[in-house]
């Protein structure tokens, strides 16, 4: 399997989880967008566990792209958001399971098995919504305004929330500042705000509630 994470001791964590058993192996790692497809590409794994946030383009177009080439590649997100929001959309793009980052061991372990043998994965915490959704084939019908957002627009508006400017987002992304500033134009059209200051306003708000604080 390839883990996928821009942290390497949660990389160097889960190897060691997975390599204390005889049935799964660890084949490579990657911290990052195209590092992460290089190493598809190069290692071939049966299952790519993969981070929501990395560098790069990010975890949601790392799933995308990754499903575009490698349509069989079961696909584990394995996240620190235990919101359903986040799971929906990562499932809408073609992943198996996602799993927090706080689940024990145990579960992380049947999360991928499960995912690798070709069955979906979801902790109870979140099952009911998520699963409600993938059966009625349609997006979430959720009450936060943020629902709406495409992905590349919740991508740019998390990173909005976490204090990043324009510029320093463009550089996370490889992108524009002009692209960047286009993706906030339409960001407070969807989420019908007047302002830049009403929208990073709106986002750290978000970004705070997301964390429980």
């Amino acid at each position: 399997m390839l883990i996928v994470d821009d942290h390497p001791l949660v990389r160097q964590a889960v190897a060691r989880i997975v390599e204390q058993t005889p049935d799964l192996a660890v084949c490579g790692q990657a911290g990052e967008f195209q590092a992460g497809l290089d190493t598809i590409e190069q290692l071939h794994p049966d299952i790519a566990i993969i981070d929501i946030r990395i560098g790069g383009r990010g975890g949601f177009e790392l799933i995308k792209e990754v499903r575009s080439r490698w349509r069989d590649l079961p696909i584990l997100v394995f996240s620190m958001h235990e919101e359903p929001l986040y799971a929906e959309r990562a499932f809408r793009l073609g992943a198996q399971g996602y799993i927090a980052k706080t689940e024990p061991p145990e579960r992380i372990l049947q999360a991928i098995r499960r995912v690798a043998e070709g069955n979906v994965y979801v902790s109870d915490k979140l099952s009911s919504r998520v699963l409600r959704t993938i059966v009625a084939g349609r997006p979430p019908m959720g009450s936060l305004a943020v629902d709406q957002l495409s992905d590349r627009q919740f991508q740019v508006f998390e990173l909005i929330g976490q204090g990043l400017s324009t510029r320093e987002i463009a550089e996370r992304l490889y992108l524009s500042v002009k692209t960047i500033d286009t993706y906030r134009e339409h960001i407070k059209h969807r989420l019908n705000l007047r302002s830049s200051s009403e929208l990073l306003k709106y986002a750290i708000q978000w970004a705070r509630s997301e964390r429980g604080g």
